[in-house]
């Protein structure tokens, strides 16, 4: 029976960085966390200890903080694009890259006697923009998206005709709260794209469709959502989600003789519905390697 060494990559996880723009007197601030991989001809460490050819953790994590201070950030893609290329690039035996990037919120704050501040932050919501670079070789694959965006809307939603099944206790409602925290993740086709504009247009449509579509299913408005952006971005080869429903129930007040015409809520962290899927253009291309590792999704 051989035994032989499978798929392997390594890097630096979860590097902190701030970013503070002061070519200007109003400063602006990109915080990051940045995760760098590498794959390539690295068999020998693993088989025999020899070190001669990796390019260490640490390293990958000086070049992170050096690059930002070289070039700046920019946008997520943008500097996860310039990561990989400059390992995949500049080592023969670095082959490919996997370079991700979260962007976290924070807003710049508007004091009651002078506005907007030069240098003064507040942190912003929990919701994080993503990016996944994958390079192999020539090839550069973007995965871009978003988490934790938390959205809920009071009415407008229903949720009946299911099977009542054995153990069915779901009472059919055809007005309820409808929340959730989207997760979502796009694959572009190609990398000339003017990745600010593209994010920004597509969070406004997945927002748009939640508002105004009448959901009869969380399912349905998922779909809505993904169709609508991949109809307006022909740059999108598809866009997967991860969608818990953030369940509310109605309180039931009759004991003391009240009523409760969809006003009073009670809110339920756990157990929870979760909704998955991807929604693709026919005519993508494949996805090669692009979602290994990228967790939480079909």
């Amino acid at each position: 029976m051989g035994i032989s060494l499978g798929y392997n990559q390594y890097g630096k996880a979860e590097c902190r960085m701030v970013h503070v723009d002061r070519s200007t007197p109003v400063h602006a601030i990109t915080d990051v966390t940045v995760t760098s991989q590498l794959i390539g001809d690295f068999a020998d460490t693993h088989l025999t200890g020899d070190n001669s050819k990796v390019i260490a953790t640490d390293t990958q994590k000086n070049t992170v903080y050096a690059l930002a201070r070289q070039f700046g950030v920019g946008s997520p893609e943008e500097f996860a694009l310039r990561t990989a290329r400059y390992f995949v690039d500049g080592f023969e035996q670095v082959t490919g890259a996997r370079q991700e990037v979260l962007l976290h919120s924070w807003e710049r704050i508007v004091t009651s006697t002078g506005g907007p501040h030069d240098h003064a932050f507040a942190k912003g919501s929990a919701e994080t923009r993503t990016t996944v670079v994958t390079k192999d070789g020539a090839d550069e694959v973007v995965l871009s998206g978003l988490t934790d965006l938390t959205v809920l809307k009071s009415t407008g939603s229903e949720f009946h005709g299911f099977p009542a099944v054995p153990f069915t206790s779901l009472v059919e409602t055809d007005d309820r709260i409808l929340a959730t925290a989207v997760t979502a993740r796009w694959r572009y086709i190609g990398t000339e794209v003017d990745w600010d504009k593209s994010f920004s247009s597509i969070r406004q449509i997945l927002l748009d469709r939640f508002a105004e579509t009448h959901s009869l299913s969380l399912q349905q408005t998922l779909y809505t959502m993904g169709e609508a952006a991949l109809e307006a971005h022909p740059e999108l080869a598809e866009i997967r989600f991860s969608m818990p429903n953030k369940h509310h129930f109605l309180v039931d007040l009759s004991k003391w003789d009240l009523d409760n015409p969809n006003e009073v809520w009670h809110v339920a962290d756990r157990p929870y519905g979760l909704i998955e899927a991807s929604i693709i253009r026919d005519d993508a291309p494949a996805a090669g390697s692009a979602w290994d590792g990228v967790k939480g999704f079909i």
